[in-house]
C-alpha cells in the first residue's frame, strides 16, 4: 500500500491481510487463555470498575494520534453538525435498544429454542439488551480514526452520548427487561469517560500545541502525525489478543452456546451501522461524519453492559456471559465495518 493510504488513517498494508490477522490474534488469545492462564490472571488484577487497565492503555494509544488532529475551532464546528448528531442520538436511543431487543429475542427464544433453555435463554437476552443500551465511548475514536473519520465530530458525538447515557440507560435498560433496580455505576462511566475521551483529548491538545508553536503546522502533519500509524494496528490487535485471553477457556467451555449469542449481536451490528451510514447518505453528509455516526451505535459500551449485568444477574450468569461475547464480537466485526466503510467513500460526496 502507498504511504498516503497509510497516512490518511486506514489499515495501510495490513487491509489487504486483514481477516489473517484478525484471526490469528483470536487464536493466540484463546491459546494463551487457555494453556496460559497466569498471563490473563495477572493482567486481570489491574481492573477497577470493569475496566481493564492495560486494554485501557491500548486504547488510549490508539485513541491519542486521532486527539491530536483536532483543534477548538474544529470542536466549534462539529458542534455546528446538527443532522449527524440526529442521526447519532435517533439511532443509538430511539432505535438501537429496541432492535437489539428484537432481533435477540428472536433467536435466542424462539429460533435456538432447541439448543438452549429458556431461563438461560432469558438471561442472554438481558445481557444482549445491556449491550445494545450502552452505545460505545472509547473505541468509536478507533473506529473513526481508521475510516478517515472527522476528529472533533467524533468527540462532540462521544460527549453528547455520555451525557444521554446518564439519564437514558436505566430507564431503557428497566422498560425492555421489566426490570426496576437498574443503576448506572458511575465508577465505571466516569472512569471511561476520564480515561479515553478527557487525558487523551488533553494530552493530544498539549501536544499539537507545543509541537506546532516550535516546529511548525507543516512538521506537525507531515512529519510527527504519520508516526503514529503502525500504532493504532498494532494496538488494535493486541488488545484483540487481549480480550480472547481473558475469556479463552469460557470460549473452550461454551463454544455453541458462544457461537449462538455471537449470530444476533452480528446481525444487530452490521444492521445499526447501515441504518445509521446510509441515514447519513439520505441526508448528503460528507463520508467522515458518516463513518463514525454509523460505528458508535454499531460498537458497545461493554464495560458498562458487563458491570451491570453482573450486578443485576451476577458474575456467572447467562446475562454477564452474553455480555463477554459481545466483548468478543465486538472487534473483529467492527474491522470489518472499518473495512466497508472505507471501501464506500465513493458514495459520498465529500
Amino acid at each position: 500500500m502507498s504511504n498516503k493510504k497509510e497516512q490518511s488513517g486506514g489499515l495501510g498494508v495490513f487491509e489487504k491481510y486483514l481477516t489473517v490477522w484478525v484471526a490469528l490474534c483470536i487464536v493466540v488469545g484463546v491459546l494463551i487463555g487457555v494453556y496460559l492462564p497466569q498471563i490473563p490472571q495477572t493482567l486481570d488484577k489491574f481492573t477497577y470498575a470493569q475496566v481493564s487497565i492495560p486494554v485501557a492503555i491500548l486504547i488510549w494509544l490508539m485513541i491519542y494520534p486521532m486527539m491530536l488532529k483536532i483543534d477548538f475551532t474544529s470542536i466549534k464546528n462539529a458542534a455546528k453538525q446538527k443532522k449527524g448528531l440526529v442521526i447519532t442520538c435517533g439511532t443509538n436511543w430511539l432505535i438501537k435498544p429496541f432492535t437489539m431487543y428484537a432481533i435477540s429475542y428472536f433467536f435466542l427464544v424462539i429460533v435456538f429454542k432447541s439448543f438452549i433453555p429458556a431461563d438461560l435463554a432469558k438471561e442472554y437476552l438481558a445481557g444482549a439488551v445491556l449491550l445494545g443500551a450502552a452505545p460505545c465511548t472509547a473505541m468509536v475514536f478507533v473506529w473513526s480514526h481508521l475510516t478517515d473519520g472527522d476528529p472533533a465530530y467524533t468527540l462532540v458525538q462521544v460527549a453528547v452520548n455520555d451525557l444521554i447515557l446518564l439519564i437514558g440507560f436505566a430507564p431503557i435498560v428497566a422498560l425492555l427487561l421489566g426490570v426496576t433496580n437498574v443503576a448506572v455505576p458511575m465508577d465505571t462511566l466516569l472512569l471511561s469517560v476520564v480515561l479515553f475521551v478527557i487525558i487523551p483529548f488533553v494530552a493530544g491538545y498539549l501536544s499539537r500545541t507545543m509541537i506546532i508553536k516550535n516546529k511548525g503546522l507543516e512538521y506537525f502533519e507531515n512529519e510527527f502525525l504519520p508516526k503514529f500509524n503502525g500504532i493504532t494496528v498494532v494496538g488494535l490487535l493486541l488488545t484483540l489478543i487481549i480480550l480472547f485471553a481473558f475469556q479463552g477457556q469460557k470460549i473452550i467451555d461454551n463454544p455453541t452456546h458462544i457461537l449462538l449469542i455471537a449470530i444476533p449481536l452480528t446481525i444487530q451490528t452490521f444492521f445499526i451501522f447501515f441504518l445509521a451510514y446510509l441515514w447519513c447518505k439520505a441526508w448528503k453528509l460528507p463520508h467522515n461524519v458518516a463513518a463514525p455516526a454509523g460505528m458508535i451505535g454499531a460498537s458497545n459500551f461493554f464495560e458498562l453492559a458487563v458491570a451491570v449485568a453482573i450486578a443485576l444477574f451476577g458474575l456467572n450468569s447467562g446475562a454477564a456471559l452474553a455480555t463477554v461475547v459481545g466483548v468478543l464480537v465486538e472487534v473483529p466485526v467492527m474491522l470489518a465495518l472499518v473495512g466497508i466503510a472505507n471501501k464506500t467513500k465513493h458514495w459520498f460526496n465529500n
